[in-house]
């Protein structure tokens, strides 16, 4: 969980291209061509900034009956694929992409499910193509924000549901299981299917009730299942779940699946750190009324290697951990789970961190980026999703509605910095053995120079940015005019760290989305010098993610 060349802004909340609307989804044709000269933001296609990656894990382990669920948890996860297409874009993609006659564009069209550069804050790369629509195809594209929150509609903010015009054009909800029927019960029988192969129990509820609330939009159950599934070696994450993808509220969830295969011996190591969360909760640098939620202690800490995406997962920035469910009930109920995809993880610190680091690592701290290090910080960023408040402390509600549009980049925020607390506070209580400190900061330096690439429309774009700025500007590190690298200093990193921290949560307590949006435009401006610097990576042909060759030919399961 993860910037670009751009300030960034808040995106815009009124009309920004003409369309149909939902509730003609099947005649919805390819995004409106608009007059050259309306379309002020352009950029060339560029797949090259993808490197790619063959998903492959050792299967050796499995049973006969395991190994026979893969191919059906794929396919499962190629029909949440094409669900997220026709939220993020329409149906018929495959249509529209046969019509792009240059084989690279229609490439990266593919990569970024349209013709919007997701790692350059959705610009596009097709002459004449209008903005991408804030809300996605979440809403009718003529809705404006006024319009949404005058409506009386009942259930308007529910995660699960299509907003659409009815026959005489006013508001109205359809709900995802309603809407895209026929697919949910082709991957609801997959996943029945893999529920009768299933020799643990626990996982083979999951997947009967997982089947089920894909077909009724009623997670919580299956949620709950999935929490009591932890020790199958393979597993399966799937359905609506993340809310990036719209950007015009940040209600409705995107479809979405991992297919994964557990790592035993390091799952082991990272078993013990989950019961370390009430106590971190407890000294959090915070006024007491910040942090008197009690994180589930049921959560647990495991790894991974993932051998499928589908949906908004393999969209733009590619995830390397797993923080779910994101159902604030089961959160205090149950804890969360934290899937740390250790092979993609190693690929991304292969092909892209150590690279940054040549380029802009002070080069009397360069030893201090280490995987070790990187896996750590990506680790305890997932952990601190369960610290600090769900709900506000001023009547608003969960934290999530009360900042709408700003919430995933508050939260991605408050996690990224959390993260680092919760590695200096284990370091300082000798859980982290003969680990040294300053590595995990000089990766944690090196990773936003990785993140702040992301693109400006990408929550974790924006909370690097204003991660960046503000240890900038409270010196945790500095610049070399001469060589053009960063040098972290140690006692400013964790002033820095307790001082950010401090004013995330408090945003988040308060629900405060004024002072959430001043702080991401007042922090969101990249530097002239940080611009330059980025500059020399995409310079150095460094790449700035990752994309993956994947499914059961890779696997060797065909």
């Amino acid at each position: 969980m993860n910037l670009d060349k751009i300030i960034i802004r808040l995106v815009p909340v009124g009309l920004l291209i003409v369309g149909l609307s939902a509730c003609q989804r099947e005649a919805i044709e390819p995004p409106p061509v608009v007059p050259e000269a309306a379309a002020e933001r352009f950029v060339e296609p560029g797949p090259e900034v993808y490197a790619p990656v063959v998903l492959t894990a050792d299967l050796s382990g499995l049973s006969a009956n395991q190994k026979k669920m893969l191919p059906l948890f794929i396919e499962a996860s190629e029909i949440m694929d094409d669900l997220f297409w026709e939220q993020a874009f329409g149906p018929d993609h495959e249509k529209w992409l046969q019509t792009i006659a240059d084989d690279r564009t229609r490439e990266f069209a593919r990569l970024n499910y349209g013709p919007w550069d997701r790692l350059n804050d959705e610009i596009p790369f097709i002459k004449g193509i209008g903005e991408k629509p804030p809300g996605a195809r979440f809403y009718p594209l003529d809705m404006t924000r006024d319009e949404f929150e005058a409506s009386p509609l009942p259930g308007k903010i529910d995660l699960y549901s299509l907003i659409e015009r009815d026959a005489a054009g006013a508001l109205t909800r359809v709900p995802y299981h309603v809407a895209y029927a026929e697919p949910l019960a082709r991957a609801a029988n997959l996943l029945r299917q893999a529920a009768q192969l299933a020799e643990d129990q626990a996982f083979r509820q999951y997947l009967e009730l997982r089947a089920t609330a894909l077909l009724n939009d009623d997670y919580f159950s299956s949620d709950i299942a999935w929490m009591n599934a932890k020790t199958n070696p393979v597993d399966i994450v799937i359905g609506p779940i993340e809310t990036y993808e719209d950007r015009l509220f940040g209600f409705r969830a995107g479809y979405e699946a991992y297919v994964l295969i557990k790592d035993q011996v390091w799952s082991e190591r990272l078993a013990r750190f989950a019961a370390f969360l009430p106590k971190l909760q407890r000294e959090l640098p915070v006024p007491e009324k910040y942090k008197a939620e009690e994180p589930g202690t049921d959560s647990d800490l495991n790894a991974y290697d993932v051998i499928y995406y589908a949906g908004h997962s393999n969209a733009g920035g590619k995830t390397i951990a797993i923080n779910l469910p994101n159902d604030e009930n089961v959160q205090l109920q149950k804890g969360t789970r934290r899937l740390q995809l250790k092979n993609a993880m190693k690929a991304k610190f292969e092909k892209i961190l150590l690279p940054i680091a040549d380029v802009l690592v002070d080069d009397s701290q360069r030893q201090h980026v280490t995987f070790d290090a990187f896996f750590a910080n990506t680790m305890f960023h997932e952990v601190a999703h369960g610290l600090g408040i769900k709900n506000t402390l001023t009547d608003k509600g969960p934290v999530r509605t009360a900042l709408l549009d700003l919430a995933s980049s508050m939260e991605e925020g408050k996690a990224d910095v959390l993260g680092l607390y919760m590695v200096t506070k284990l370091h300082e209580a000798g859980e982290l053995g003969d680990a040294d400190l300053m590595d995990n900061y000089v990766t944690f330096m090196a990773g936003i120079f990785r993140s702040v690439r992301f693109g400006a429309s990408d929550a974790h774009g924006k909370a690097n940015m204003v991660r960046f700025n503000y240890f900038a500007d409270h010196q945790a590190f500095s610049r070399d005019a001469a060589t053009g690298k960063y040098k972290v200093d140690f006692d400013r990193m964790q002033e820095a760290m307790n001082g950010l921290s401090n004013i995330l949560l408090t945003l988040q307590g308060d629900g405060d989305y004024e002072g959430v949006a001043k702080l991401t435009e007042s922090q969101g401006v990249v530097p002239a010098e940080l611009q330059s610097d980025l500059d020399r990576l995409t310079d150095a042909n460094i790449p700035v993610d990752i994309t993956f060759i994947q499914g059961v030919k890779e696997l060797k399961l065909d």
